[in-house]
């Protein structure tokens, strides 16, 4: 596979599935969601440390090996049949209108506080549905 300056989503994902292909990556391959705990705790420390450091660069870095953790996750899921990053995507986007009624929804919100406020009563909400088994 050529080097590009610029890669697309679909190709993200050829280039995961290939690493975690018979013929791909024994590392890659090897992983599951217990043996990756450890790297996507670590990357989330990398990505905290260059926020602290400023490190624009270093950021976008530490994002990208923060999107491979969600990629592998994503990928080793629907290996099982459990998920796919497709379904990752449908979920956020699910909850950020959700839980943004003040943009999507028409109601009025003036504050980053009331935001906030708003945005974790919903929350609460959510996670009272989910305990009585209504899927969101």
């Amino acid at each position: 596979m050529e080097t590009k300056e610029y890669y697309t989503f679909e190709e993200l994902e050829e280039i995961i599935a290939e690493l975690r292909s018979d013929h791909g990556c024994p590392w890659d391959r090897a992983q599951t969601h217990e043996s990756l705990k450890k790297c996507l705790q670590d990357e989330c420390d990398e990505v905290q440390a260059a926020i602290d450091n400023q490190d624009m660069e270093n950021l976008c870095e530490e994002l990208g090996d923060i999107l491979l953790q969600v990629m592998l996750h994503s990928r080793i899921a629907e290996e099982a049949g459990d998920f796919t990053v497709r379904d990752v995507i449908s979920v956020l986007c699910r909850k950020m209108i959700r839980r943004h009624p003040h943009v999507f929804g028409g109601e009025s919100c003036g504050t980053p506080e009331e935001s906030k406020a708003r945005w974790d009563e919903i929350k609460r909400q959510e996670k009272e549905a989910r305990k009585n088994g209504v899927k969101l």
